[in-house]
């Protein structure tokens, strides 16, 4: 029996990390319908509107309200993950990730903390992202 435990717990590990590699590879990629999704997922960011405090609900809304208007900032991106951190219950990751957005000069680089609540089924049903906003909200990045 404890062999099997064994299995399973490394299964799960194996899923959480692909689900997370996954992310950030939809993400560079810009191929964002390729995120794991449940229908009713929420995120919290601090781009989106309303903050972190006011979360988007539901894929569509993310799409629309989050996806869609950061899409361009994604060209050329580099992402290097540098470690991930899963819960004693296997029911969350957090990635931990630097992303440099080339779309703007010069180049920002962010340092993120992507937090991903994963169903049994391998759906994200909670998104949370951690990371300074600054760089990409003084008024000259988005003229480049």
């Amino acid at each position: 029996m404890q062999a099997q435990n064994d299995t399973t717990t490394a299964e799960r590990k194996a899923q959480l990390r692909q689900i997370a590699e996954g992310y950030f590879e939809a993400l560079r990629t810009k191929t964002l319908a390729a995120i794991p999704y449940d229908e009713h997922v929420t995120l919290r960011a601090p781009l989106t509107p309303g903050g972190v405090n006011r979360p988007l609900t539901g894929k569509s809304t993310l799409h629309s309200q989050w996806w869609v208007p950061m899409e361009p900032a994604l060209e050329g991106v580099e992402i290097t993950i540098i470690d991930h951190y899963m819960n004693e219950s296997l029911t969350a990751i957090c990635t931990e990730a630097e992303l440099t957005i080339n779309a703007v000069s010069p180049p920002v680089t962010l340092r993120v903390a992507d937090c991903f609540t994963v169903s049994a089924e391998g759906k994200i049903i909670a998104q949370e992202n951690h990371f300074d906003p600054r760089d990409v909200t003084n008024p000259g990045w988005q003229n480049g």
